[in-house]
């Protein structure tokens, strides 16, 4: 990681995404967590003081440094780093009950092996819990991201304006059991948030 990547970024990040009204969208995705959960891409642990009583566990797979000393100061269920990457994960098979991610399916590099990653180390039954923001349904807008997606990545650590999510997570093999469309303020490239919920 650069020094913009890992000191800027990561900080940038956690004040952006950190307001009122993606917290509440964090919490209402973030519901039906249970057992022993994954976080794919943890960051500053936004997610960690948001988990229901019914969390017992929290595993983090982060790969900035940076992020990982932000996320001292939550609290919340016992956290344990579990690696530094979602594409090959350091987790044995069939090993959490519930994965989630939030604002890192758009960064993640191989988000296609992440995504199997992730389905090999749920346990049969689990969930896969996912709110990122993503391509738009508007043409105009969406021919945007296309354009702007390079200068994105280089600016937020490798950031995707253009994944069409609901499809990706589908492609891995799950099975998206209830899909919601939401925008939060801002440019309207990054604004169109996918919420899902997927076994």
């Amino acid at each position: 990681m650069g020094l913009w990547s890992e000191h800027v970024v990561p900080r940038v990040t956690d004040l952006a995404l950190g307001r009122a009204d993606v917290t509440r969208l964090r919490e209402r995705v973030l519901a039906p967590a249970r057992g022993v959960v994954l976080d794919l891409g943890s960051g500053s642990a936004p997610n960690l003081p948001l988990m229901p009583p019914a969390v017992e566990q929290v595993l983090a797979v982060e790969p900035s440094a940076t992020a990982r000393r932000l996320a001292r100061r939550r609290t919340g269920p016992p956290l344990e780093y579990a690696g530094l990457d979602g594409a090959r994960l350091e987790l044995p098979d069939a090993s959490v009950d519930t994965v989630v991610s939030t604002f890192t399916l758009c960064t993640i590099p191989d988000l296609d092996a992440a995504l199997h990653e992730a389905r090999r180390v749920l346990r049969p039954g689990g969930r896969f819990l996912f709110l990122d923001h993503g391509l738009a349904p508007d043409p105009a807008v969406a021919r945007w991201q296309h354009r702007l997606t390079g200068l994105q990545q280089r600016l937020l650590a490798g950031c995707h304006l253009e994944r069409a999510i609901d499809r990706r997570v589908a492609a891995a093999g799950f099975t998206v059991e209830s899909l919601e469309h939401a925008s939060m303020p801002g440019p309207s490239v990054l604004n169109h948030l996918y919420l899902g919920c997927a076994a």
